[in-house]
């Protein structure tokens, strides 16, 4: 129902005031934010506390910002006379009590704007979506919940839709190669999957076009907002699916006025690694099975090597001996330890030394020259004897004492050919090293994987160099918990931090120093404050530590081993059980939101059971939301694809539609010699007819290249690549690029082709086909 010019202008007028109070605050903070800023000089920690108040004047600024555009979207009238605005952050009235003149769609207050119909209408008897243009109100859409007035304007019934108008607009919307915020058009099912409680794994289960998406952003923004002090300080993690897709969401979240969040991709997830090699999807399968993680434990062990005759060391022209038994004691000494490997390597390298540094010390004890030596050194001793006191201890009497001893094993270590026998033994490893090699020899993957069939490991293997792919970043996470390399990284820097705190000891020490008080009488000086009682080595040491004025993001991009305070998986049925073992170890609580649809899975090494993922973290203490409704497919695209789901899985129900576009798709077929040629007229016909918004060319990975080229032959100002520009008017995207994204037009082409994909073609197919909101275009290829 919508309302006339004069209501138009009454809520102008409000929501003139509503800015009003915006700008007001804006520029509130902003000059804050410029006092901070030029506060200059004082101590380190003065300096520290102002970075921090400037960075919390910088994201109240994004905040605000973020809110200017549809600050106020919606208005709640009750039966009991309250009227209530809702929008994108809370206002409140500074002269009036504070009373809420704007509440934040995320509050509890808000809930109703999301909830209710005309069938439980929680108290309200009229709900308005209220339209803007920047600051101008451009129009009104009433919901009536009140039965009686209900009744009279719609005899024939009522929509389950909460807020049918505002929500059938926006999804026939233009698209702009950007997802936009649906904080004005929440449903009540999606409504409570975002508001579901932190504590424990979530996961949204829904088919295409029923907004997982949007749900898994909306759904971190609520949580930074109703848990803020949990959350804050370790962050969310939003894992998406590829680049694309994340370029895609990226103005989601700052939209909602949240900058905490960290989106990835799990090839993201290994700092210093570019994970953009390609792999067969075999070798993708066989990476992400669990079982690599015993492949790779049993790798590392392989690398703690006991020699199978005497290993000869030579040093300084004498050859020394390290025995099997040797070995093979401090092999076990350093296991038993229980610790990592490069960091139980230290106590394997002690015990060898200690064993070579015995051979020595005995070889120089036996030395020719040694009886007059050790004559001497009795004649020595007994006259130190007699000059001693009586309880001082005894002195030593062997040739070669301890400190000797000491400083002999304190050179072996040294010893370039000691160092290579330590490398060979007990080699420190880097996870990239370790898989390098392992992938590199056929013989070691032999020993490590006697599980996989020899097809398996031949499909592991490659020669070195070429990069990492997204497949082998579990791994090189896995390895690196298998050899220490956190607490190594620890250790550097509580050196590093050591070396800091002495040195700025040394500069207190030399202010100290060059105090007169120290060379006059200090009687003089006893008032007087020096540098060195104002600051003190430690926080001297600090003031050198830039880590502190890190943001979230900044700091857990660095960081490995970051844990997050929750941690949302978009199209999560695509990971690997490899893939699931590096974000469990990134939120040991658990607290987790899973979005995706196990129809749509494309993953060589992706599931099919949610349960089956989760049995081995979680067992089944998990909670399933479902998201029934396709607010983006029309009904006759979903009749086409329902016939793919069926083919993936005859149980599984497609998500009903709640609209019809009335055009029919449309199919052509063409030869496979006139594919690219006609594929190029299509898209151009298309891009034509899709005026101002955007069209998808779909195509298969295995023959991509010439059938891009096709289209960017005909549609100059297309896009395609690894990062294919998505605001553009035309793009051409593999299906693993167009998942989770959404068009206006999609071109659909050789769906045979997609379809024939072994391991998971249907599913390809299904999520190509449901990428549209308008219409689908089908190109075959005939036979």
């Amino acid at each position: 129902m919508s309302s006339g010019s004069a209501e138009i202008a009454r809520e102008q007028e409000y929501v003139t005031m509503l800015y009003r109070r915006l700008d007001a605050l804006r520029e509130r903070a902003s000059g804050r934010f410029a006092q901070v800023l030029l506060e200059n000089g004082g101590t380190p920690q003065s300096r520290t506390e102002r970075d921090i108040r400037a960075g919390e004047h910088a994201d109240r600024l994004a905040q605000l910002d973020a809110a200017e555009n549809g600050l106020c979207f919606g208005r709640l009238d009750f039966a009991v006379g309250e009227t209530r605005y809702v929008g994108r952050m809370g206002l409140r009235d500074e002269q009036d009590d504070y009373e809420p003149l704007l509440i934040d769609w995320r509050a509890a207050a808000a809930r109703p704007f999301y909830l209710a119909t005309a069938a439980a209408p929680l108290g309200v008897s009229r709900r308005r979506h209220i339209k803007t243009r920047r600051r101008a109100v451009t129009g009104l859409d009433d919901d009536v919940l009140d039965l009686d007035e209900l009744e009279r304007d719609t005899p024939d019934g009522h929509s389950e839709l909460v807020g049918e108008g505002a929500l059938l607009s926006a999804v026939t919307a233009d698209r702009t190669g950007r997802m936009r915020d649906v904080v004005e058009t929440i449903q009540a099912e999606q409504d409570e999957a975002i508001r579901a409680g932190l504590a424990g794994v979530l996961v949204v289960q829904g088919g295409p076009g029923t907004g997982k998406t949007a749900v898994a952003l909306h759904r971190a923004a609520y949580l930074l907002y109703a848990h803020r002090e949990r959350l804050a300080r370790r962050g969310v993690l939003i894992i998406g699916p590829n680049p694309t897709f994340l370029q895609y969401i990226s103005h989601v979240l700052p939209a909602l006025g949240e900058t905490s969040a960290v989106l990835r991709t799990l090839g993201e997830l290994f700092p210093g690694v570019v994970a953009d090699r390609a792999e067969a999807p075999e070798t993708v399968a066989v990476k992400g099975r669990p079982q690599m993680a015993q492949v790779l434990a049993a790798a590392v062990r392989a690398r703690q090597r006991v020699p199978e005759q005497e290993l000869e060391v030579e040093i300084d022209h004498v050859v020394y001996r390290l025995g099997r038994e040797t070995c093979a004691e401090a092999r076990e000494l350093a296991r038993g330890t229980l610790e990592p490997h490069n960091l139980a390597r230290p106590v394997f390298v002690e015990r060898v030394l200690d064993a070579l540094t015995d051979q020595v010390v005995r070889r120089l004890n036996q030395d020719p020259f040694a009886e007059v030596t050790r004559e001497l050194a009795e004649q020595i001793a007994r006259e130190l004897r007699e000059l001693s006191e009586p309880d001082d201890p005894p002195l030593e009497e062997e040739l070669l004492g301890r400190r000797d001893a000491t400083e002999i094993r304190a050179g072996l270590a040294d010893e370039p050919a000691v160092q290579a026998a330590l490398e060979w033994l007990w080699p420190r490893l880097t996870p990239q090293r370790l898989l390098t090699e392992l992938f590199a020899d056929a013989e070691q993957l032999d020993r490590a994987a006697p599980q996989f069939t020899a097809t398996e490991r031949a499909a592991l293997r490659r020669e070195p160099g070429g990069g990492w792919s997204v497949a082998d970043v579990p791994l090189l996470d896995e390895a690196a918990e298998l050899l220490g390399t956190r607490d190594d990284t620890q250790r550097l820097e509580e050196l590093r931090q050591a070396r800091r705190l002495a040195y700025a000891q040394g500069v207190i020490d030399i202010l100290k120093g060059s105090n007169p008080i120290e060379r006059e009488d200090p009687r003089e000086f006893e008032h007087m404050l020096t540098a060195a009682d104002l600051i003190d080595a430690q926080t001297l040491a600090d003031a050198q530590d830039e880590r502190g004025h890190l943001s979230v993001a900044e700091r857990a991009a660095a960081d490995r081993t970051w844990t997050f305070g929750h941690v949302i998986v978009d199209e999560a049925q695509e990971l690997s059980a490899m893939a699931w073992r590096v974000l469990m170890r990134r939120c040991p609580s658990r607290s987790m939101t899973l979005v995706g649809d196990v129809a749509q899975t494309g993953d060589p090494a992706g599931t099919d059971s949610w349960a089956k993922v989760l049995a081995p973290y979680v067992g089944d203490r998990w909670r399933l939301a479902e998201l029934t409704v396709n607010y983006r497919t029309p009904a006759e695209v979903m009749a086409v694809a329902a016939k793919v789901l069926a083919r993936i899985d005859p149980a599984l129900e497609p998500p009903r539609s709640v609209r019809s576009s009335g055009i029919e798709p449309s199919r052509d077929s063409v030869p496979a010699e006139r594919l690219a040629a006609r594929l190029g007229e299509v898209a151009a016909g298309e891009a034509q007819l899709v005026g101002d918004g955007r069209l998808a060319v779909i195509v298969p990975a295995r023959n991509a290249e010439p059938l891009a080229a096709a289209v960017l032959a005909a549609v100059p100002d297309a896009s395609y690549g690894p990062e294919a520009d998505l605001e553009k008017r035309a793009v051409v995207l593999t299906v693993r690029q167009a998942k989770g994204l959404e068009f206006d037009t999609v071109v659909v082409v050789d769906p045979a082709g997609i379809a024939a994909d072994p391991l998971r073609g249907d599913s390809d197919l299904y999520v190509a086909l449901t990428r549209v909101t308008r219409r689908l275009a089908i190109l075959e290829v005939e036979g």
